[in-house]
């Protein structure tokens, strides 16, 4: 009997579209002989809509089309099963639902928003828990756990909004203190939405304004010179880890853009995601190095306590040999399947491992109390005996 996979995808997130080809890249690579896949759509207005035909990326060309070619539902239980119920009159049931993969990037989603969401209605789900993913898009919060871990990152400072607009000069004085050229980018967000390399005051003034424009809360960092971006990715749990190979990636840009990672090859085909990056694999360093950064990337997967898939991106000063962990995304682009294949790892045995580790995370969690049978209210009367 096949078991009922639903892959959640979309969101209220500015890496609503980033999800969308994720998402579908592995649907159509997920196995057939073991699950039956269900997808589920969440719209920028936090709408679900399921349908057959959401497995292709046409349908995504006019986004406001869905909803006349699929069916508007609720993900809640029902008499102990989790379903998809029609979300209007007479409210039928869709589809079961055994286990969820979120594929979603970004902020609202991927931050532990969803990850929320499944837990509270306690169904099965695959990926990272509401911890790790609150840290793994608040490049801020990971960056202080990953030091207190002794994994290097780049030296930081971070300010928020309230701060900037009463003392804009001592902000800036403080960030100068670092030394030019900064990089500023707005802490919860990712797939570089709003990074920009300011090399004095002024291009540092606009480019936190345009940061901004998407989160109150701001890191502002001193660029790696002399750089080599590097990325590894990881899978399993706190039980076991395993690193892939490294790859070494090429931008058009000073950093690794947007632009570079999601829209240079989509002008006839539709982009292909993180996978059509420009990139070397494996990576063009040595043996040492490659050691380095795989033992780095357990440590930190380990200090977050990840689960599933996961990528972590380097930055690697090549006159200096030094390198730091830039970044950990939870929900990596395209599930990081490109980093896998040439190991020997197919998408389709990947997405098995992911889904497998969330069997193992929900069976490990459902023998844990977490609630209490009684009741402390029965009985009660006004406030006596409240805890004060």
């Amino acid at each position: 009997m096949k078991i009922n996979l639903a892959v959640l995808y979309g969101g209220n997130s500015t890496e609503h579209e980033i999800s969308i080809i994720s998402a579908v890249q592995a649907i159509n690579n997920i196995d057939t002989e073991k699950y039956e896949v269900i997808p589920i759509y969440l719209t920028k207005d936090s709408k679900m809509y399921t349908s057959s035909s959401l497995t292709k990326m046409d349908v995504y060309k006019d986004l406001d089309k869905i909803k006349t070619l699929a069916t508007e539902v609720l993900l809640t239980k029902k008499d102990n099963d989790f379903v998809l119920i029609k979300n209007h009159f007479p409210y039928s049931v869709v589809k079961k639902i055994d286990i969820v993969l979120p594929i979603m990037h970004g902020y609202n989603t991927e931050d532990g928003s969803i990850a929320g969401f499944l837990e509270v209605l306690g169904i099965p789900y695959c990926e990272s828990d509401i911890y790790a993913s609150v840290i793994g898009q608040d490049k801020i919060f990971q960056k202080q756990i990953l030091k207190e871990n002794g994994i290097p990152v780049v030296d930081y400072e971070y300010f928020y909004e309230s701060e900037y607009t009463l003392d804009q000069n001592s902000v800036i004085k403080k960030l100068e203190k670092l030394g030019y050229p900064l990089i500023v980018k707005p802490a919860r967000q990712g797939s570089s939405v709003g990074i920009t390399i300011a090399k004095d005051k002024k291009t540092l003034e606009k480019a936190i304004d345009d940061a901004l424009m998407y989160d109150e809360k701001i890191l502002v960092e001193k660029v790696v010179e002399n750089l080599t971006e590097l990325n590894c990715s990881v899978l399993g749990d706190n039980s076991s880890y395993e690193a892939s190979l490294i790859e070494q990636v090429f931008g058009s840009d000073e950093i690794l853009s947007y632009q570079d990672k999601y829209m240079s090859n989509n002008s006839k085909t539709g982009s292909k995601g993180m996978a059509s990056t420009g990139r070397k694999i494996p990576a063009d360093i040595s043996d040492e190095m490659t050691k380095k950064i795989e033992e780095i990337s357990i440590a930190a997967c380990r200090a977050l306590n990840t689960n599933g898939v996961v990528r972590i991106d380097y930055l690697m000063d090549k006159k200096t040999n030094e390198v730091y962990l830039n970044e950990l995304n939870i929900v990596p682009g395209s599930l990081s399947f490109y980093l896998w294949d040439p190991k020997g790892v197919k998408y389709k045995e990947l997405l098995n491992k992911i889904i497998d580790c969330g069997v193992k995370r929900y069976q490990k969690k459902s023998k844990k109390l977490s609630s209490f049978k009684t009741n402390v209210l029965e009985g009660f009367s006004g406030t006596k005996g409240v805890k004060k």
